[in-house]
C-alpha cells in the first residue's frame, strides 16, 4: 500500500464524519500514521477509533504486515494543509518566517499563496520618546514562512 492508495481508502468516510486528512506517512518498517483534522470543533478519540477500524477493513493485516497510529494534528504541529490554516482565521498563531523573526499574530486570511497577519510591535513613533505599540496587518507569502502553529495563552 502506498499514500494514495491509503488517502483514496479513507476519504469517504473522513468526509462522512467531518474530518479531512492532514498527513499520511509510512516507513521502511511499514508502520503508518495518519493525521486527521476536525472541520469544526476538535478530534475526539471516538474518531480516532473510527477511522482507525475503518482502516482495518480498507486493508487486510493478513496480506499486509503493519503497524496502524491514527491522531489528530496536535496544537504544538504547525500547520500542513490549507484546511488548518483557512480554520484557525480570526485566531491568535504563533508565526515563525524565515530569517528567524517570530510573532504571535492574529490570522486575518489566508489562500495557498499567502497568509495576512495582524500584530502589534513597538516601535519609535516620530515626536516620542518611548516606543509604542503601532498595529500592523501584513501578507506574508507561503515561501517567506517557515512554520505557523496555534498559539496556547495559558
Amino acid at each position: 500500500m502506498n499514500v494514495t492508495e491509503i488517502i483514496n481508502a479513507l476519504s469517504s468516510e473522513v468526509s462522512a464524519r467531518g474530518l479531512y486528512i492532514v498527513d499520511v506517512s509510512i516507513n521502511k518498517d511499514n508502520e503508518i500514521e495518519v493525521i486527521i483534522e476536525k472541520e469544526e470543533g476538535i478530534v475526539e478519540l471516538d474518531d480516532c477509533v473510527a477511522m482507525s477500524r475503518y482502516f482495518e477493513t480498507c486493508f487486510d493485516r493478513e496480506k499486509e504486515d503493519y503497524s496502524l497510529t491514527m491522531s489528530s494534528a496536535g496544537l504544538d504541529q504547525p500547520f500542513k494543509v490549507l484546511k488548518q490554516y483557512l480554520k484557525a482565521v480570526g485566531s491568535k498563531v504563533e508565526v515563525q518566517l524565515k530569517g528567524g523573526r517570530k510573532m504571535v499574530a492574529v490570522l486575518e486570511a489566508a489562500d495557498e499563496e499567502s497568509i495576512t497577519l495582524k500584530y502589534s510591535a513597538k516601535e519609535a513613533v516620530e515626536g516620542k520618546k518611548k516606543k509604542e505599540l503601532v498595529e500592523h496587518v501584513d501578507r506574508f507569502t507561503m515561501d517567506q514562512v517557515n512554520a505557523v502553529r496555534p498559539y496556547i495563552e495559558f
